[in-house]
């Protein structure tokens, strides 16, 4: 076979072969389709992750809390969280929650000390959704779930600039 006519059949099956394998694999960007019901979005990490991180979660309160005991009247329930992977600077999730009307959604960020007792102060809010028009306020940010996936419930989780969960009903220990 002649070099050349050899080097246009490798190049004809390096082509066919790669069939783009080789692309990159995109994340998900919208609430999966077929029956979810829950928020999606994407969050942003900011700040070094601290070294007593157990856990990052995203949890929603339908009414904002108002007291420690009201702490533990979040969705989705304790047993069905996942925690957020905390290794790279965004992250796309996907948290199913029943239908209804959230006033808060927040990043839950847990200490490795974490217990029931001391929820009110080992618990700190490390990001919370908001309305586009005032960010700073907790609470301005209403998410009406449907019943199919609310998309869009995007927010940044800044490990430097976190607060105890109890400094938004004080008194804090």
């Amino acid at each position: 076979m002649p070099r050349g006519a050899f080097r246009a059949a490798l190049a004809a099956v390096a082509a066919l072969a790669c069939n783009d394998g080789l692309q990159p694999t995109l994340a998900p960007v919208t609430c999966p389709h077929g029956g979810f019901v829950g928020i999606c979005g994407t969050v942003t990490l900011r700040g070094a992750v601290p070294g007593n991180t157990s856990a990052v979660y995203i949890i929603a309160y339908d009414t904002f809390p108002q007291t420690r005991n009201d702490l533990f009247k979040f969705q989705p329930p304790l047993l069905s969280l996942n925690p957020l992977p905390h290794d790279r600077p965004s992250e796309f999730y996907t948290v199913k929650l029943p239908s209804g009307r959230y006033e808060w959604v927040l990043a839950a960020w847990v200490d490795t000390a974490f217990t029931l007792a001391g929820a009110d102060t080992t618990l700190q809010v490390a990001g919370f959704y908001h309305d586009g028009a005032d960010t700073t306020a907790v609470g301005s940010g209403i998410v009406v779930v449907s019943d199919s996936g609310t998309d869009s419930i995007d927010f940044v989780i800044d490990f430097g600039a976190m607060q105890r969960v109890c400094t938004y009903f004080p008194p804090c220990r």
